[in-house]
């Protein structure tokens, strides 16, 4: 068992610098409870290529080319049940699409698949599809609007809200199959 030691005190008072601006999340790796089940909707709904496969304990999965984005396995989960609610762990890992319009072809993939959402809202900041994968992660799929439209207050601050996202609109932006 991992356990924390604390060697001091933080001083929260006393501001450390921010984090290199470079630095990105690379990948997650879900515990799944059927490999074969996550595939069909990380691979075959959302998109993402499979770039690694240990058999049927573990895949990996990526867009575009990169080692992995999205890694997946049962070794400690096979034949699971999901995070009951009420537990810490994973509230969703978020997806980021480039544009507005690939955001729509994904609405589009999981409107197809029979998929539902959990929700869907616009934050100013960027839009945003929320849903559950078929282990009951909560996965949100998202884009961006540009730094120079981000809603701000009065001193500057970001201003960030929720408000309900016309998905009709967002359909309406998805390429053409």
């Amino acid at each position: 068992m991992l356990k924390w030691i604390i060697v001091a005190p933080v001083n929260m008072a006393h501001k450390s610098p921010p984090i290199d601006p470079r630095v990105r999340i690379g990948h997650v790796h879900l515990k799944v409870a059927d490999l074969e089940r996550a595939l069909k909707f990380y691979h075959d709904v959302l998109g993402f290529e499979i770039t690694q496969r240990l058999g049927r304990q573990a895949a990996f999965l990526s867009a575009g080319g990169y080692h992995h984005h999205i890694g997946l396995n049962t070794w400690e989960s096979a034949g699971g049940p999901p995070p009951p609610p009420g537990a810490t762990g994973l509230y969703h890992l978020a997806i980021l699409y480039p544009t507005r319009a690939l955001l729509a072809d994904a609405l589009r993939r999981l409107l197809a698949a029979g998929i539902e959402l959990d929700g869907a809202s616009d934050h100013g900041v960027s839009e945003a599809l929320y849903l559950r994968d078929p282990d009951g992660n909560g996965v949100e799929l998202y884009w961006d609007r540009p730094k120079e439209q981000w809603p701000r207050g009065p001193g500057g601050e970001l201003a960030m809200f929720t408000r309900r996202l016309d998905l009709d609109g967002l359909l309406r932006e998805a390429p053409a199959t």
